[in-house]
C-alpha cells in the first residue's frame, strides 16, 4: 500500500461515536497500573509471550506500516534531561530550512495532541481523529488473547509513526519515552542520526542504579554505522556510550554547548543556561541530517557566520510548553497586581538544581525590569484599583514580590531529595518562598484528557495523604523538625482548616504545626481552586507581584 493510499484509508469508515472525548476515553482504557520498580514497564515481559519490541513489530505489520516507516528520515533522541528541548530545537531549525517536519514528544501537559506536531503545530483535532480511529479499529480487529491492545505509550508511538507516514513529512524527530534500547520508539530500525542528551540518575528502579547502567540503556538507540552525537557527560557514562558505539561502528561525536557570543545577538527561545547544551546538540544533529540528505551545501556555502540564518531563527523560535516557561497571568476584572507563573517539570536532583538556578535568575531579572517603570507610573496604574487601595501610600518604584511554590511529584520520586535541593539552591541565590502549596496533579485520575475537558468538583481526589506527606517534608525543612500532620491526614478537611488562606499576613515564625496552623504551606485539593485563590489574593493586594514557581515532577508509565 502506497503512502497516499494509507492516508486515504485514514479518512474513511469512522465509527458513529468519533467525538474527541470518546477517543480520549478509548485512550484511557490503555493505561495499565504498574507497580513501583516493575520492569514490565520497560521490557513488557508480563504482557503475553511477546517482548515489547517484538509486539511493536507485530503491531506495525497489523497497521501495514512496517515498510513505510523505513522511508522516514528520522532523528532519534534519548537522554535523562533535555531530550525534549533538543527535539524542539531540531524541529524549529529544520522547519526554518524549508522542510516539512514531524515531531513526537512526551508527555503532554493539557491535550494529548501536543505530542504530535506537524510543521510546528499540534496536529488538528480533525486529523487526529482520522488517524486515531484508523489505528484503533485495525488493531481491535486483529488483537489476540496473547497479543492485547498496546499500552498507552506504545499506542501513541504507533500513532505518531502513522501520522508521519501519512502526512509525508521530510523529517521525523522522535523523542525516546523511557530508557532507549527497549523503549517503544526503538522499533525504528533505520535512522539518519541519533542523539544522547545529558545523562543523570532517573528511573533507577527500571534502568539501574548507576550512571553506567543508565547509559547502557540510552545507547541502545545506536544503529550500525549511523552517526551519533552526545554532549559532555560524566566519565562513567561516556565510557559506556563509547564502548557501545565502537561495537556498532558508530561514529560518536561530542557536541559542544553553544557559545552565546557567536549567536549574533540572537536569544534562545527556551530559557536557562542549560539550554545552550541542548541547543548545541540540536545544531550538531541538524547539520548531520542535512549532510545525510545532501541538503547542506546550499545552506552553508558563502555563509560567513557560524550559523546560517535559518539555524538562528529556529533557535530563537523553538517552543516546548512546561520547560522553563514563564506565563504572565491575565486576571479578569482587575488591572492591579501581578501573578506570574514559572513552570517547569523538574523531577530529578540534577534537573531540580537547574530549575532552581533558572527560577532564581528569572525572578531577579523580572524584579529589576519591573522596577524600571518608576514611582509615578506605578501610582497611575494603581489608581484604577478598588477604592480602598487608592489611599495606600506606595513609596519607591518596587512592588513587593512574593515567591510561592506550587509543587507535586508522583510517589515514584523522592521528595526528601527534591524539595531540599530546590529550597537550598534557591536560598543560595537569595530567593526564599513565602508559601508552598501542595496540589494533586491530573495524573491522579489515570485518565487521558483533552484541552476542553472540565473536571467537576466530584473528580477531586478523596485521598490527599500524599500531599500531606509533601507538606510534612516541607515543614521539616522550614522548622528543622518533624511537623505533626497525622490528624490532618485522617480528617476530611477543607483547605481553610489546614491553612489560614492568607498569602501575605503571617510570617513563617507564626507557624505552629503541632497545633495544625501553617503560615507557610497548604494542601489544596485541586489546581483550579489553587489558581482561583492565587488570583483572589492578587486582587486584594495590588501592591504585590506573586512569582509562582510551579514544579510538577512527572514520570512515564
Amino acid at each position: 500500500m502506497r503512502s497516499d493510499e494509507v492516508a486515504e484509508r485514514s479518512f474513511q469508515d469512522l465509527p458513529p461515536s468519533s467525538s474527541y472525548e470518546t477517543a480520549m476515553e478509548a485512550l484511557s482504557s490503555l493505561i495499565y497500573s504498574v507497580k513501583h520498580g516493575d520492569r514490565s514497564s520497560i521490557d513488557g515481559t508480563t504482557s503475553g509471550r511477546y517482548g515489547k519490541l517484538e509486539r511493536m513489530h507485530i503491531y506495525l505489520k497489523m497497521l501495514s506500516l512496517e515498510e513505510h516507516i523505513a522511508g522516514l528520515k528520522i532523528i532519534h533522541v534519548a537522554g535523562t534531561k533535555g531530550k525534549g528541548s533538543t527535539c524542539a530545537f531540531c524541529e524549529a531549525i529544520l522547519r526554518e530550512c524549508g522542510f516539512r517536519t514531524g515531531l513526537f514528544t512526551s508527555p503532554h501537559l493539557i491535550d494529548v495532541r501536543e505530542r504530535f506536531r506537524i510543521d510546528g503545530l499540534d496536529i488538528s483535532e480533525y486529523k487526529f481523529l482520522q488517524y486515531f480511529w484508523d489505528c484503533w479499529n485495525q488493531l481491535k480487529e486483529k488483537i489476540m488473547e496473547d497479543l492485547p491492545m498496546p499500552p498507552l505509550f506504545q499506542f501513541l508511538t504507533l500513532l505518531a509513526l502513522k501520522i508521519f507516514v501519512c502526512e509525508k513529512v521530510d523529517v521525523a524527530i522522535i523523542e525516546v519515552g523511557l530508557g532507549g534500547e527497549l523503549d517503544s520508539t526503538n522499533v525504528i530500525k533505520e535512522t539518519l542520526v541519533c542523539g544522547i542528551s545529558p545523562l543523570g540518575m532517573d528511573h533507577t528502579e527500571i534502568l539501574g542504579n548507576t550512571l553506567a547502567k543508565i547509559a547502557f540503556h540510552k545507547a541502545g538507540i545506536f544503529k550500525h554505522k549511523v552517526p551519533a552525537f552526545t554532549v559532555p557527560q560524566p566519565s562513567e557514562a561516556m565510557d559506556v556510550l563509547q564502548r557501545r558505539a565502537s561495537k556498532l561502528m558508530v561514529p560518536l561525536q561530542v557536541a559542544s554547548p553553544l557559545d552565546p557570543e557567536k549567536l549574533n545577538g540572537v536569544k534562545l527561545s527556551l530559557s536557562g543556561d542549560h539550554q545552550f547544551i541542548n541547543a548545541g546538540l540540536a545544531v550538531a544533529l541538524c547539520r548531520c541530517w542535512l549532510q545525510s540528505t545532501r541538503n547542506s551545501e546550499e545552506l552553508f556555502e558563502n555563509n560567513s557566520s557560524d550559523f546560517p540564518e535559518e539555524f538562528l531563527k529556529g533557535l530563537s523560535t523553538a517552543h516546548l510548553a512546561g520547560r522553563a516557561q514563564i506565563v504572565h497571568d491575565i486576571i479578569k476584572g482587575s488591572s492591579c497586581g501581578d501573578l506570574i507563573f514559572y513552570l517547569d517539570g523538574a523531577h530529578s536532583p540534577e534537573s531540580m538544581e537547574v530549575c532552581a538556578k533558572w527560577f532564581s535568575s528569572a525572578v531577579k531579572e523580572d524584579n529589576i525590569s519591573s522596577s524600571s517603570f518608576g514611582n509615578e507610573k506605578m501610582k497611575e496604574s494603581l489608581s484604577n484599583c478598588a477604592g480602598q487601595h487608592r489611599k495606600q501610600n506606595f513609596e519607591g518604584s518596587k512592588r513587593i514580590s512574593k515567591q510561592v511554590l506550587l509543587f507535586n511529584c508522583m510517589d515514584v520520586r523522592d521528595p526528601q531529595i527534591l524539595l531540599p535541593q530546590l529550597v537550598n539552591d534557591c536560598a543560595s541565590s537569595g530567593i526564599h518562598f513565602s508559601k508552598s502549596l501542595f496540589v494533586p496533579s491530573m495524573s491522579k485520575y489515570y485518565k487521558v484528557t483533552s484541552g476542553t475537558t472540565v473536571m467537576s468538583a466530584d473528580c477531586f481526589p478523596k485521598d490527599l495523604s500524599w500531599q500531606f506527606t509533601l507538606q510534612g517534608i516541607w515543614e521539616k525543612i522550614m522548622h528543622g523538625k518533624d511537623a505533626i500532620l497525622e490528624e490532618n491526614c485522617k480528617k476530611d478537611k477543607s483547605v481553610t482548616s489546614t491553612f489560614d488562606g492568607s498569602l501575605f499576613g503571617d510570617s513563617p515564625q507564626k507557624c505552629n504545626p503541632s497545633e495544625g496552623h501553617f503560615a507557610c504551606s497548604a494542601v489544596i485539593p485541586s489546581l483550579s481552586l489553587t489558581i482561583k485563590w492565587m488570583r483572589d489574593s492578587v486582587k486584594k493586594n495590588p501592591s504585590v507581584r506573586v512569582q509562582k514557581s510551579t514544579s510538577i515532577a512527572w514520570s512515564f508509565s
